[in-house]
């Protein structure tokens, strides 16, 4: 059986929807073996780090989300207990953070601001780095580049292919999840076409980007087969050699022990 892993879920979530026992064990029969629980605010994130301690093979990341980030402006007390979380058992990435311009629920000088303490901390501990960055990558990358060494992956990669060349360029990898199933833009589909393998890493997003044919349903990590089925023939690779390279991808990236 091929073997996968969901580097990017929220089945830790108060609203998930599903009883998240019953999603780990209907992908463990599927194959997907391992997935990485990823925070979005202080409170997530220990809902996180919590609950992969608790699952084998499930790890946990601890992350401020751009939205939030108004909610931890001159919050000293909150931002500690953030860092405090860090040297958790399974805890193997700082994220989902970054910059989202697009809802701009949070001021752009916020989600900076909060932007950097993470990456300060991802580079203080060594850590790998889930960035999520939406209309934002002209004011993501002067910010990035601050940061020497810094490795890390951009969760639900839809962009063109001048920005995939400043990701590969930099080291980082792209997250692909079911948006590519339904999306109706073939230049998105033409990137990720030319993407090398070794920088590809597979998610869901659970409970989010439901991937065909189980459209307007609620995200499960089993899902993450159908996403890796459709790239493989997408990109003439067999299902095999996508799961082998995508697995060791995220394998090296989070350092899974």
């Amino acid at each position: 059986m091929n073997s996968f892993t969901d580097t990017h879920c929220h089945i830790h979530s108060k609203d998930y929807g599903l009883n998240p026992e019953t999603v780990i064990d209907d992908a463990k029969k599927a194959g997907v073996l391992s997935a990485i629980c990823v925070g979005t605010d202080l409170e997530d994130s220990k809902l996180a780090v919590e609950f992969a301690k608790m699952h084998e093979n499930i790890y946990s990341s601890i992350g401020i989300h751009p939205h939030e980030a108004k909610d931890y402006i001159n919050k000293p007390n909150k931002l500690t207990e953030f860092a405090d979380l860090i040297g958790s058992k399974k805890l193997v990435a700082i994220g989902e953070c970054g910059l989202d311009f697009y809802y701009n629920h949070s001021s752009s000088d916020n989600q900076k601001t909060i932007l950097r303490f993470q990456l300060d901390l991802a580079k203080k501990h060594n850590l790998p780095v889930i960035f999520h960055v939406r209309e934002a990558f002209d004011e993501f990358w002067p910010i990035f580049d601050e940061y020497r060494g810094i490795r890390g992956v951009i969760h639900s990669f839809t962009a063109d292919s001048k920005e995939l060349r400043k990701i590969i360029d930099r080291g980082l990898y792209i997250g692909l999840n079911g948006i590519m199933t339904f999306t109706k833009n073939e230049t998105q589909l033409d990137v990720v076409r030319s993407a090398p393998l070794s920088s590809i890493l597979l998610e869901t997003d659970s409970p989010f980007l439901t991937p065909v044919p189980y459209r307007g349903t609620i995200a499960q990590l089993k899902h993450v087969i159908n996403t890796a089925d459709f790239l493989a023939m997408l990109r003439n690779e067999s299902l095999e050699e996508f799961s082998k390279a995508t697995t060791n991808n995220a394998n090296t990236l989070f350092n899974f022990r």
